[in-house]
């Protein structure tokens, strides 16, 4: 892991970091040090800022793409495209060759080591309000880069930043993502988070109700639903969490698939479910997620979070917790199907208009009757409220979907991880 982690370059706000020289092969002794970066509230700000970006514009995207890719949610337009033709097209196709997985593996790898870097440095500051902050914003960037990489990989690193790190397993990997959330919420429960720090924060970030969806995610990724439960009931819905774009750091997605149409659009109106639980027609997520191009194939375009350069993304979907809590009323020892199904139709009923993302199906009430059901249910409307979100994968596996849906289970490990690490496991079958 070494080889994939070496010195550390924070790419945070460029006043926070002096600025280098012109020499290209030497040390520049006017630039800040990474010590002095780590041991000033400023500098891990800027450190903070940075790994944010770098995981907002490669490692969030890159997810999206893949799971859109292998879960039939979109199609792909350019053939010459080669890690997305592999991923297209399924299989052993998919090997450790694959640059848009190795991306994501490296970057989130890249994005742990710095945010574990920033929340030590953070812990030693002495305003422990402004640290809370720092810690918490951190936080996020880290439980999400281990779970976009436990979503694909059925081990992830131990450590990282280590020549031969060991593996755990997957299920490891959220319980990590947990615990960093866990540690960010009582840190900031003791020293609550500095008007100064949310000063200097970008727009967009929401950090509590953000710690407490992805554990609620987490959670139930993991099966412990009184957990998921509870912190989902924690989240205020009425709030949304966004990665922000502007004019000279453009939406990822945008600038790769929806401006170019060279890439990816999406399948069709069926958002890539299978005919029997297709999207009613009537749904107003779909025209929320596509649009009709009437002369220039394909037909459906990318809409909603990808429609223009400077539209955010969210971090989570308040409908994303709704559904969490409707699908742990039903997998409960003793399933709770009342509150499982009022639950559920709080999002099929949901208009535009009273979700802060302005997603809504506006359809009326529906009455399933039993466990499996209700669950079939709260898969179909995951696959629509959570459409390109990269989710779907690790949604299609806890349902017990058949693999014909996908075209991959579990991702190849990179080739430039096993070539450098002799603890890489072996890669799954399928």
């Amino acid at each position: 892991m070494n080889k994939l982690i070496q010195s550390t370059i924070y790419s945070g706000l460029g006043v926070l970091l002096l600025t280098a020289g012109c020499k290209k092969d030497f040390d520049n002794p006017n630039a800040a040090t990474a010590s002095q970066v780590l041991n000033s509230a400023k500098g891990l700000m800027g450190a903070a800022v940075g790994i944010h970006r770098t995981y907002s514009l490669n490692v969030a995207p890159g997810v999206a793409d893949a799971n859109g890719f292998v879960t039939k949610e979109v199609i792909l337009l350019n053939a010459g495209n080669t890690s997305e033709l592999q991923l297209t097209t399924g299989g052993t196709a998919v090997d450790g060759t694959n640059a848009l997985l190795s991306n994501i593996w490296t970057t989130a790898n890249k994005c742990i080591y710095d945010a574990n870097n920033i929340i030590n440095g953070a812990a030693q500051l002495g305003d422990k309000g402004y640290a809370s902050g720092l810690i918490g914003y951190s936080s996020i960037i880290k439980a999400l880069s281990i779970g976009s990489l436990s979503m694909f990989w059925e081990k992830v690193p131990d450590t990282v930043g280590t020549s031969a790190t060991a593996f755990i397993d997957r299920m490891q990997g959220y319980n990590r993502a947990i615990a960093t959330i866990d540690k960010a919420l009582a840190t900031i429960s003791a020293n609550p988070i500095s008007s100064g720090f949310l000063s200097d924060l970008p727009p967009g970030i929401d950090i509590i109700n953000t710690l407490n969806a992805l554990k609620a995610r987490y959670s139930l990724f993991t099966g412990n639903y009184a957990a998921a439960l509870a912190a989902a009931n924690t989240v205020d819905l009425t709030k949304k969490s966004t990665f922000n774009f502007d004019a000279a750091v453009a939406n990822p997605v945008y600038a790769s698939a929806t401006s170019t149409n060279n890439l990816y659009q999406p399948v069709d109106s069926t958002l890539g479910l299978p005919v029997d639980i297709a999207p009613n027609l009537a749904d107003k997520r779909i025209p929320f997620y596509t649009s009709i191009n009437a002369t220039i194939n394909p037909r459906f375009r990318l809409n909603g979070f990808w429609n223009t350069a400077t539209t955010p993304i969210p971090i989570y979907f308040p409908g994303e917790m709704t559904l969490i809590k409707a699908e742990a009323y039903a997998r409960q020892v003793t399933p709770d199907l009342t509150n499982a199904v009022i639950e559920l139709n709080k999002v099929v009923t949901k208009k535009p208009a009273n979700d802060p993302l302005a997603l809504g199906a506006d359809l009326p009430a529906i009455a399933p009757t039993t466990v499996n059901e209700v669950l079939l249910e709260i898969y179909r409307n995951r696959s629509i409220e959570l459409y390109l979100s990269g989710l779907k994968l690790e949604d299609m596996r806890r349902f017990g979907r058949a693999t014909t849906e996908r075209k991959r289970n579990l991702f190849p490990y990179p080739f430039r991880e096993r070539d450098s690490n002799p603890n890489t496991p072996a890669d799954p079958a399928f």
